[in-house]
């Protein structure tokens, strides 16, 4: 029982405690954060594991200290019995993967720190017997939670050696040049988050999308589709192999994904040869990617000619793997600093760390339309896959000033970004003489996911309440399909399930689907 109580094993379980949140996801049983670090693995690792470790020896000595000095032991113990709740409040939330309303968490904060002080002032010696039997329990439930924080330690140096080489460069697929085949270029763009209902159904008073209005003209617009999930990692797959996806996990490299599929029942290791990108260069085109969050350019190497992706991921703290160690050391006190003047933070952002994902959503955002604009005027990327992070939540886009914002923007800024992009696509394509003999596919992976994700959260600003019909969630994705020299518009009312794309994608570059007519016959056709 001594052992339990000793300062440094109450100190171990209190650091545990304190860290969880931060900790979790790097040692998760998914594995799913190391899956899509774009950066360096050491840069997220090494910070957390010191940090864990400062705190545990500061913890040490203050439990040390305060041994013998009863007044300073009550103090430090009330504090974490009046704290403690608010802590695991914190860490529910990022344990859970939900957002916590920084009103709510500043109105638990508030009643911790209330009931800390007025526990100090109330304090008489008579309570030291009572005091101290509670202190001696507390002391017990932490020395058997320190286990758990030795359990995360050991996890953290396993995994950040697991992942080591998490983002060495793999060989790329070597295209085979051997003859010119006629057939059309094949443009595949997902947009994320891109839905029907707001493009094209009930758009929102003011907002002019003229390149949605311009492609639909000559396009075919899909008006009943249901998407593959409401979940990026999980839909992108099932596109990819045209099989459902309900639940997946990585290995501890990063290196490996493993799929479960809820028809059969069975998980399997995904297989980059089982995809649309291998049918592609069965069928003698060139592959190339341009990506967001998903590790494209690891999980597909085999199958892809060239390939570029980028996803800036930071943790609750401010730790990204797109800074330096030094950096991420730092970063939980500059985010403690930046919370304190809230007054000074953008109009819409009450939290640090949504300040730092909208501008690293910024920074995505323009590295992939830089290395877009590279294949896209490269004529010879002829099947060539764009995933581009909008008009998915946060906004990064002011469309009354036409440029990024980081502080008031809302998903239907982020349309006006997306309808930007799409109008420069299709620039480009036109002054090469590209874009009438190509095959455009648009799309999103799902909808705007409203009630589901976004209307709980701290960015959910009066105009997307206004958009949404006050949160109300349409699970249709847009779906835009413009075959080689279409010229006139078409609608496809019949439902259709996105996870055929790859059977869609596959009929226009075996040549089974050449004219919009073919396309609709071949779309009424489908499960």
């Amino acid at each position: 029982m001594k052992l339990l109580t000793h300062p440094a094993v109450t100190a171990l379980g209190v650091a545990y405690l304190c860290l969880i949140g931060l900790t979790a996801p790097l040692i998760s049983p998914t594995h799913a954060l190391i899956y899509h670090l774009n950066g360096s693995p050491f840069a997220m690792f090494v910070p957390v594991i010191l940090q864990f470790l400062l705190l545990w020896f500061l913890l040490t000595g203050l439990f040390t200290i305060t041994a013998q000095r009863s007044r300073m032991r009550v103090v430090l113990w009330s504090a974490i019995l009046f704290f403690g709740p608010w802590i695991l409040f914190k860490n529910y939330g990022k344990l859970m993967g939900t957002t916590v309303p920084h009103g709510l968490n500043l109105f638990v904060f508030v009643l911790s720190l209330a009931g800390f002080v007025i526990f100090q002032l109330r304090w008489r010696p008579a309570f030291h017997s009572s005091f101290d039997r509670l202190h001696g329990f507390l002391a017990v439930v932490l020395g058997f939670t320190s286990l758990g924080g030795l359990l995360v330690l050991g996890q953290l140096l396993w995994c950040n050696w697991q992942a080591r080489f998490l983002n060495d460069p793999l060989p790329l697929h070597q295209r085979n040049l051997t003859g010119t085949i006629a057939r059309p270029r094949v443009i595949w763009i997902l947009m994320d988050e891109l839905s029907y209902q707001q493009v094209y159904e009930h758009r929102f008073p003011g907002l002019n999308l003229f390149a949605f209005d311009q492609l639909a003209s000559n396009s075919s617009v899909f008006t009943r589709v249901v998407p593959a999930g409401n979940m990026t990692e999980m839909v992108i797959p099932s596109l990819m192999t045209g099989s459902p996806v309900d639940y997946l996990r990585s290995s501890p490299d990063g290196r490996e994904q493993t799929l479960h599929n809820p028809l059969t029942g069975t998980s399997h290791i995904f297989d980059p040869h089982q995809t649309v990108f291998q049918d592609a260069l069965q069928a003698g085109y060139s592959t190339a990617v341009v990506g967001w969050y998903n590790p494209y350019c690891r999980i597909l190497h085999d199958v892809l000619d060239r390939c570029f992706w980028t996803n800036h991921v930071p943790l609750s703290a401010g730790i990204s793997d797109h800074q330096s160690v030094a950096v991420n050391l730092l970063a939980p006190l500059v985010r403690l600093a930046s919370t304190l003047p809230i007054f000074f933070l953008p109009r819409h952002v009450t939290n640090p760390h949504d300040l730092l994902e909208i501008r690293n959503r910024i920074v995505d955002f323009e590295t992939l339309s830089n290395n877009a604009d590279q294949l896209i005027a490269d004529p010879s990327a002829d099947f060539l896959y764009l995933h581009m992070p909008i008009p998915h939540p946060p906004g990064i886009y002011d469309r009354h000033h036409m440029g990024f914002s980081i502080g008031h923007s809302s998903y239907i800024d982020n349309l006006a970004l997306a309808d930007q992009f799409i109008a420069h696509i299709r620039r480009t394509l036109e002054q090469q003489g590209q874009w009438d003999p190509s095959a455009i596919i648009i799309m999103g992976d799902h909808s705007w996911r409203t009630s589901l994700v976004w209307a709980s959260s701290d960015l959910w600003t009066a105009e997307d309440q206004a958009a949404s019909h006050d949160g109300q969630f349409d699970d249709r994705p847009a779906y835009i399909v413009k075959m080689p020299y279409q010229q006139t518009p078409a609608r496809i009312d019949s439902r259709f399930a996105a996870i055929r794309t790859r059977a869609l994608l596959d009929g226009i570059i075996d040549g089974r689907l050449k004219t919009a007519d073919d396309l609709a016959a071949w779309a009424a056709q489908q499960p």
